[in-house]
């Protein structure tokens, strides 16, 4: 904090640098033309140039979804979905696919588990539905 007694001190002014001695010799910025170029329009945000090549995690989410490993899609499909975010590459719909395939999957385990627990129960209480197999 500053002591409120002392006067306030400002920071000194931007003065632009002083012209060239002799304007007129050889080579002098006057002569040539400027010594520099203007700077060019940036835009403020890199734009991600898409590559041609597809995200690895995307094409592991498809596969592993498609072969019954559902829980590894799903990850590896999120990963990859935000690899593909950030770098531009090809494959969202791979990983979106192995997303809905790995979701399913696992849908469809939950299903059978509350089905076929009810069921193998039932058999292992009543003797006669063994034998009846």
């Amino acid at each position: 904090m500053t002591d409120p007694d002392q006067t306030p001190v400002n920071p000194p002014i931007y003065q632009p640098p002083a012209a060239p001695a002799n304007p007129a010799a050889p080579g002098s910025p006057a002569q040539s033309g400027p010594a520099y170029a203007a700077p060019g329009y940036q835009q403020p945000y890199a734009q991600q140039v898409p590559s041609e090549k597809y995200n690895v995690l995307s094409i592991v989410s498809l596969v592993t979804s498609i072969l019954g490993i559902s829980l590894v899609g799903i990850i590896t499909g999120h990963i990859g979905l935000g690899q593909i975010g950030k770098t531009g590459e090809k494959g969202r719909g791979l990983a979106i696919a192995g997303l809905i395939i790995g979701y399913l999957g696992i849908l469809i385990s939950i299903i059978a588990l509350v089905v076929l627990i009810p069921i193998m129960i039932a058999i292992l209480n009543d003797p006669a539905m063994v034998d009846s197999f």
